[in-house]
Parts: structure tokens; C-alpha cells; sequence
């Protein structure tokens, strides 16, 4: 990193980054299609009206069952099937019949069934393109405990582990799980979360080898709204209710300090609290290319791998991907696929052709630019001196925010943003570069920590040892 950008921090050096202010019935020995066809249409009437009907009730709920597109498992969606080759076989048997049209045929399957159009039109596109049915799923979405944990409280974490090798200690499993359940203010975990954490933070296991909050005073006499009304008090500074818009903030800046004419600040337009459902790759690209004509020559531009920094010039096959899409994406690069050839294989030609299409469109743009992007570490925000700046603003806007009114918001935040001196922009970026000499030195001291632990053989022949004073002790006291 030193060696390719000159050290980060100097004048070309940009911290760049965004925040948020039954068909078992139908084989059954001795059922023949009368029976089954019978036993179709009184198994689905009860099932759909919850009670015995009569004829009429019947037909009458089968005519309105396209506007109740009822939920149908999978036995009812075999029986549909069952029934559209029951009818298609009929008339083949019979040519000199009346052909049925498509319709009429749903129409007669949804009298026989007592399922509605819709839905048999549905079940038979599905059966057609896929070849079987299935239920439609009914469960819900559970988040995993990696993404209910954000980015900030996962850098924490990494810095708890690092701490253990700063103190020269060796990070066990246990001795990193009651460090991190003892801070409040990360989350509590149990042993198989962490370990799935672990693993999301890239750290690997291995044997003898190196692998703000606001402060604000209180009138603790004031015990209620109705005490603070009598005395002529308040109960304090109204706080926000965290519900409503948000602004969305975009900038780039240097030891120089923000770039003039980069700020691009705008309302989002729903209420979710999360930005990533407003900001995306498209976006980010049109203010990239706006702002960087603003920068030096040569810049050295710092950046995460956020999504919208990482949108890919060519999509890269996956074994997801279907075999001949695998195939025509290999021949379109002037590859020549040899056939017959199984799905591993073409994995291995895509693998080794990866590093020639798999390409950034921010990264590609830049270099056409005589710029140069360098991306950060996942969940190593504290290497970009940007965090800094935008501590800096946030705090400027939470102290002097009164009205909490989205227009005022906007101009405390302009406001926060001029703040930011050249000067404080030198400290953000000397602070990052001590940063850097502390994972630099983590290195060789998580190196020497392992060379003072014995190594298996040494244990082992600590462990004899041992024994045999054991016994001999043993011996003497026998004596």
C-alpha cells in the first residue's frame, strides 16, 4: 500500500464515502376416473367451503373461486394436473368429439375441482415450464445475525479481537465472546453466532500460525410533564421520533479539505431507515463522473465496497447459472468450449478468465481519467480519515438541531460541512495513518505472541514429564 500510492494521506490522497442524516387417490388400486373425479370435486368442497354443500352451493362457489384465489397445496395442484391429462387423453381417444378450446377445458376442470380459473391456469404454466408443482412458500424472512449486525458494531468487534494480540494475549474463542457479551454496547451472542461473525470478518482458525453518543443535562427535580407545567419548567429538549425523511449525503475530500462543488445532498423519498434503498449504483456513477474533473491529476481515490463502489462492468458466471448460459458467456469471449463438457469444467475456464472481465465500472472510469481508486479492507472504516469528517458534521447538526424540520436539517448540515478545516482534515488523515502502522505492527507481534507458545511437541513432552514426576512421587510416598 505504501509502495503503490505514496502513503495515504498525501495531497493526492481522497477519502471518498456517503452517509444518512391428493394424487395417492388417483393410483390407488380400483379407483377408476368417475370415482377419482367424484372423490375430487367432495374432497375440494369441503376443503374450500369448511361444510357439507349441496349441488347448487357447489357450482355456485366454483363461479366466484377466481375472485377468492384460494391457496392451494400441492395434492390440489396434482389433482389439476391429473385432471388436464384425464381431459387431453379423452379427446385424443375420441377424436370424432367436440374439441375442447383451452378455456372451455379450465372451465371444466374448475367444475370438477372447484378451483378457480386463475389458479388452474397458473398450476398448468407452472407444470409446463418446470415440470412439477409445489407449494407456494410460507415462510418468512428471518434475518441472519450477520445482517442484523451493522458495520460499525462488526469494526468494533475486529478491534476487541486485535486487542487481545495488542496485550499479547492469544484470542481463544472464549476469551473473545465474554469480552464482547460484557460490552454493552455491542450485541450479546452465543458461540455458534460469533463464530459465523468470525468467519463474515474473514478471520480464519488456525494452530500455531498467524493467521457517540450526545451528552446533555438533565433537571433531575422535574419528576413529570404535569411537575414541569405548575413550576414553569420543561421536561428538556424534545427528542426526535426517528420516523419521517432523510436527507442523503455524498462527498469526497482530502488534507486539503472537502472538495469545492462535491457536496450532493438530497431527500429521500420514502421512510425507510435504511439508505441503501435510495442510493444505488447509478447515482453514485453520475456524481463520480460530475466531481471528478474536480481532482488533482494522479489522485489516489479511497473508497469502500459498498455496493454502489462495486458495480461490475461484466457479470462473472456462478454455478447458478444455467449450463448453455455458462457456455455462450465463455464463447463470447473468443473461447472455444469442447462438448460434451460438465458444469465443474466450465467453472475452471470462467475461473481462469475472471481476472481479465472481472472489472469495476467506477475503477475502469477512474484509470480512463488518470485516476486511481484504492478500496479499503470490508469493515475497516477507521483507515478512511472521511468517518472523521463526517463525525465532525453529524455532531455539528446534533448539538444546533432544534426544530428537527428536514430545511433546517439541510442547512446545518451546509453549515457542518464549512466547518471542516484544512487543518482538522490534516489530523483526520495523520490519525489514519497511525491506524495503518498499528495493523502493520499487528502482524509481526501476533507472530511473536505465537513463537512464545509451545508447540504441540513441547506439549506433549511437558505433558511426560509431568507424568512421570507424578509417579515418581507416588512411588516415594509408597516408600
Amino acid at each position: 500500500m505504501t509502495k503503490q500510492t505514496g502513503r495515504f494521506g498525501g495531497r493526492n490522497g481522497w477519502a471518498i464515502d456517503y452517509r444518512v442524516f391428493n394424487t395417492s387417490a388417483m393410483t390407488a388400486p380400483g379407483v377408476t376416473v368417475t370415482k377419482f373425479l367424484g372423490m375430487a370435486k367432495s374432497e375440494t368442497a369441503i376443503a374450500l367451503n369448511r361444510r357439507t354443500d349441496t349441488r347448487n352451493d357447489f357450482k355456485n362457489h366454483v363461479e366466484h373461486s377466481d375472485i377468492l384465489r384460494q391457496y392451494i397445496g400441492t395434492d390440489q395442484r396434482k389433482i389439476v394436473i391429473n385432471l388436464y391429462k384425464y381431459f387431453v387423453e379423452k379427446q385424443s381417444e375420441n377424436p370424432d368429439s367436440p374439441r375442447l378450446t383451452y378455456k372451455q377445458m379450465l372451465l371444466e376442470i374448475s367444475k370438477s375441482s372447484g378451483i378457480g380459473q386463475r389458479t388452474i391456469q397458473t398450476t398448468l404454466s407452472e407444470y409446463e415450464s418446470q415440470g412439477t408443482v409445489s407449494s407456494p412458500s410460507k415462510e418468512r424472512f428471518r434475518p441472519t445475525i450477520i445482517e442484523k449486525i451493522d458495520e460499525f458494531d462488526k469494526n468494533a468487534i475486529r478491534q476487541k479481537i486485535h486487542n487481545f494480540w495488542r496485550n499479547r494475549e492469544v484470542p481463544t474463542i472464549k476469551k473473545m465472546l465474554v469480552a464482547i457479551n460484557e460490552d454493552e454496547t455491542l450485541p450479546n451472542m452465543k458461540r455458534t453466532s460469533f463464530q459465523a461473525v468470525l468467519k463474515d470478518l474473514q478471520f480464519e482458525y488456525v494452530k500455531k500460525n498467524r493467521e457517540t453518543h450526545s451528552r446533555t443535562w438533565l433537571d433531575t427535580t422535574v419528576k413529570s410533564s404535569r411537575d414541569a407545567f405548575l413550576e414553569g419548567l420543561t421536561t428538556g429538549q424534545k427528542e426526535p421520533s426517528g420516523k419521517g425523511k432523510r436527507l442523503i449525503v455524498l462527498h469526497i475530500g482530502s488534507s486539503d479539505g472537502f472538495v469545492p462543488g462535491g457536496l450532493l445532498c438530497f431527500e429521500s423519498k420514502t421512510n425507510s431507515t435504511d439508505y441503501h434503498d435510495e442510493m444505488n449504483g447509478d447515482t453514485f456513477y453520475e456524481w463520480f463522473v460530475r466531481i471528478l474533473p474536480l481532482l488533482i491529476e494522479n489522485a489516489i481515490i479511497v473508497m469502500d465496497d459498498a455496493s454502489y463502489h462495486s458495480v461490475k462492468k461484466c457479470k462473472i458466471p456462478n454455478k447458478s447459472w444455467k449450463k448453455q448460459k455458462i457456455i455462450d458467456w465463455i464463447e463470447s469471449r473468443g473461447e472455444i468450449v469442447t462438448h460434451p463438457i460438465c458444469k465443474n469444467d466450465l467453472m475452471k475456464e470462467v475461473r481462469k478468465l475472471k481476472d481479465t472481465y472481472d472489472k469495476y465500472v467506477i475503477d475502469e472510469y477512474a484509470k480512463d481519467n488518470k485516476k486511481l481508486v484504492l478500496r479499503l479492507p470490508p469493515y475497516h472504516c477507521e483507515l478512511n480519515p472521511i468517518e472523521l469528517a463526517w463525525s465532525s458534521v453529524k455532531s455539528y447538526v446534533r448539538t444546533h438541531n432544534n426544530t428537527f424540520k428536514i430545511k433546517d436539517v439541510l442547512e446545518l448540515l451546509k453549515k457542518g460541512v464549512g466547518n471542516v478545516t484544512t487543518e482538522m482534515w490534516t489530523n483526520f488523515v495523520g490519525h489514519v495513518i497511525k491506524e495503518e502502522d498499528k495493523f502493520l505492527n499487528l502482524d509481526h507481534l501476533s507472530d511473536e505472541v505465537m513463537d512464545e507458545e509451545p508447540d504441540e511437541g513441547e506439549r506433549l513432552l511437558r505433558r511426560q514429564h509431568l507424568r512421570l514426576f507424578w509417579q515418581f512421587t507416588e512411588r516415594l510416598a509408597d516408600v
